[in-house]
């Protein structure tokens, strides 16, 4: 009669635990764009840890809010979708409210707006490897999405493959999205959405080379600051007619950066590149702030990007909010683009997933340079998790390319969660 009598005991005891470990979410969702509570919209739980599991569903009320049981205390996502665009929320250990911001949603929004295009080359051997980066503004008033077919169109030059394409929005972190080709040759366009914001887009593609390359860039937006750079041991030459000024940078003291500002659609911006070289990773901020290459016609203030009088002393560059983008894009460093270059395989076979899995450790650079961004790496491998059991379950990746690409994050988010705690 012990046995069972004691056997009671255990199981009460364990079903007692069970309910103490279980915990309650509650959260609100909230429309930025109306400034009131977003009713209806479907709420997704996922459990992060080995992968990304959808734990639980529901949606929000007449009051914007949601409830979601947790089934253990790991960090989780909360994901809202409001008019087929998703929002993310992080919800740590521990957490027990969380608010998620959504906006209402339109095909097409005057206040867009590009602020940066950044053309990175570098070379070896036969094959020139090129990064455009993009910073895109999205400053409407109320605060709206623009999603269409044709988010951010664009042009490559011609022969170019692409080799990655990634997106990051405003506050978050890189992950892989897609440029689409279009009916015009040599143009792309991506369906991301443009959330409130700043959103960055940037594409890895590779060219034949033979020492020596012409490249007319075609426009299709305005652009405040388009960039050409590239390692001084290779030579850029403008064409005649365009309005190129050289900028150095002390970071990064081997590279040549060329900028037009205030650069329009059919401007002539073409310009020739020849010799080979790879650029070295970047310095940290303490070395100063970008200023006008010595020597050059940037020297006076009438020169600077935008022209008119120079900025007063101690005024910040007029780059210096794109700096980071212009030199370190989204933290891929360029050296080991060098490597991809040099031992990339000669076949012409080779899967875009392949290539993309070189970069995927790279997630983890942000948090290297800055513990206090955990949580923003966090966000982005929420994002990318997803995406890599998305592409599992599309057949678009091999079993061992997931189980690769998926130890590596789970690794990333280990450390990323120790950290926090």
């Amino acid at each position: 009669m012990k046995i069972p009598s004691m056997l009671k005991a255990f199981l009460l005891v364990a079903l007692l635990c069970g309910l103490a470990s279980a915990q309650t979410l509650t959260g609100n969702v909230h429309n930025g764009t109306t400034n009131k509570p977003s009713v209806g919209d479907e709420v997704i739980l996922i459990k992060l840890g080995q992968g990304m599991e959808e734990a639980a569903h529901t949606k929000s009320d007449a009051q914007g809010g949601f409830t979601l049981k947790l089934d253990d205390n790991g960090p989780h996502l909360i994901r809202v979708v409001h008019q087929g665009v998703s929002y993310h929320q992080m919800a740590p250990p521990g957490s027990t409210t969380v608010e998620v911001e959504v906006f209402d949603v339109s095909k097409k929004l005057d206040a867009i707006s590009i602020t940066a295009d950044v053309m990175r080359f570098q070379a070896k051997d036969n094959e020139i490897e090129g990064i455009r980066l993009f910073a895109v503004n999205n400053s409407s008033q109320p605060p709206r999405t623009q999603m269409n077919d044709q988010n951010l169109e664009f042009y490559l030059p011609d022969g170019a493959q692409i080799q990655q394409a990634m997106a990051m929005t405003a506050g978050g972190q890189p992950v892989n999205s897609e440029a689409i080709p279009q009916k015009d040759k040599n143009r792309y366009a991506f369906n991301f959405p443009l959330r409130p914001g700043e959103t960055q887009f940037q594409l890895v593609y590779h060219l034949p080379y033979s020492g020596k390359l012409q490249i007319n860039p075609r426009l299709i937006y305005g652009t405040q600051h388009f960039v050409v750079m590239l390692p001084k041991s290779m030579s850029f030459a403008a064409n005649a007619g365009t309005n190129f000024k050289a900028m150095d940078d002390p970071r990064q003291a081997d590279a040549t950066v060329e900028v037009v500002t205030n650069a329009t659609p059919n401007q002539p911006l073409g310009f020739t590149i020849s010799g080979a070289g790879l650029l070295e990773e970047a310095k940290d901020d303490s070395a100063g702030t970008p200023t006008a290459a010595p020597n050059s016609s940037t020297a006076s203030a009438a020169d600077r990007p935008g022209g008119g009088l120079g900025p007063p002393i101690d005024a910040p560059d007029p780059l210096e909010k794109y700096r980071w983008l212009i030199l370190g894009g989204f933290g891929i460093v360029l050296t080991a683009g060098g490597i991809v270059i040099a031992g990339r395989s000669k076949a012409a076979g080779k899967s875009v997933d392949e290539e993309v899995e070189i970069d995927e450790p790279v997630m983890a650079a942000p948090a290297k340079t800055a513990p206090s961004r955990s949580s923003l790496l966090l966000e982005a491998l929420k994002d990318e998790l997803f995406q890599l059991e998305l592409d599992r379950k599309q057949g678009k990746i091999s079993a061992e390319e997931y189980e690769k690409a998926k130890a590596a994050l789970d690794q990333t988010l280990d450390r990323a969660l120790k950290r926090n705690a």
